[in-house]
């Protein structure tokens, strides 16, 4: 029965990770982990033991996450590389990819995406993964292959993560929450992966279907998706339509300064640089923008990564 409860806690931790203030998330979750350590060092029984390391696993993964979000990437980087241990201890592929398709997308917003791309190929060998892993690890290969400059292959992975699974599933990635990654999610770094492309209408497709997808959710108002309208805007600003930069960045500077995560707090400060350089910095409405991008960064929870190559950088 105790095992049973830490089962449903990891899960609920998962599913309700994207409405969880991060600072909490994170908290809940090392909360968890100590448990679990707690009763792995009391119990001798292999099946007991794998069913710990594979709960253990998980929450590293979220600490992982929660971790980056809150602009903290060593901690990020060293709580995934615990994951893929646990996953290692047993055996569980869907584990391991999970954990290094983390480890790739924390290497390209560290300025490496060659790295990356290697965290992707070793992701690909482990066996056992479904459907949606397959999916989340073909994303992150397209978005170190823009950052590489190799737009053909980027397209290729787009295109590989757009094709339908044969309905595997497996014991991670179909928990859902923060583990899963549906057509949404998948969207969502579509658009991203076109911008570091410089491709604006495609960028600007792809957001608009992934903020279409994220309507038709449980729970469409979730702050993951002020992430995506940043990149729209982005697109928009490439073309030179201030307006609509405007319009698509009001519902985003209203955001919460506990949510302003990295991903957010990056994006929208790409965007500031992305305005000062183009013509609209002169205008009255680009200025209002520089200034409201600002003030929004200054009170942010999560601080740009020092030193970093954005990971959206166009």
């Amino acid at each position: 029965m105790t095992l049973d409860q830490i089962d449903d806690d990891v899960r609920a931790l998962a599913v309700a990770y994207d409405t969880t203030d991060p600072n909490k998330a994170f908290q809940d979750c090392n909360t968890l982990l100590l448990d679990i350590q707690d009763k792995l060092e009391r119990t001798q029984r292999p099946r007991q033991k794998e069913r710990l390391y594979l709960s253990a696993g998980m929450v590293t993964s979220l600490l992982s996450v929660a971790s980056f979000d809150l602009a903290a990437l060593g901690p990020a980087v060293q709580f995934a590389r615990t994951s893929a241990m646990y996953g290692e201890t047993i055996e569980s592929g869907p584990m391991q990819a999970y954990a290094n398709g983390i480890l790739a997308y924390l290497s390209y917003w560290g300025g490496r995406p060659a790295a990356a791309l290697r965290y992707v190929q070793t992701a690909r060998t482990f066996a056992g993964v479904g459907d949606t892993g397959r999916v989340r690890l073909r994303a992150i290969e397209a978005r170190a292959h823009a950052h590489l400059g190799r737009g053909q292959d980027a397209e290729r992975a787009i295109q590989a993560a757009l094709e339908p699974g044969n309905g595997e599933r497996d014991e991670l990635h179909d928990v859902g929450g923060e583990f899963g990654f549906g057509p949404s999610r998948a969207a969502m770094s579509h658009a991203t992966t076109y911008l570091v492309l410089g491709d604006s209408e495609r960028a600007e497709r792809s957001a608009l279907h992934a903020l279409s997808l994220l309507g038709e959710e449980p729970s469409p108002d979730r702050p993951v998706q002020m992430q995506v309208t940043v990149d729209l805007a982005r697109a928009r600003l490439l073309r030179g339509e201030l307006d609509g930069v405007d319009e698509a960045l009001a519902p985003v500077l209203e955001t919460a300064a506990e949510w302003r995560t990295i991903g957010l707090v990056e994006r929208v400060s790409q965007l500031r640089a992305q305005l000062a350089r183009s013509e609209a910095a002169q205008a009255h409405l680009g200025q209002e923008l520089g200034e409201q991008i600002e003030e929004f960064v200054a009170l942010a929870a999560a601080r740009p990564l020092t030193g970093s190559r954005l990971a959206i950088e166009a």
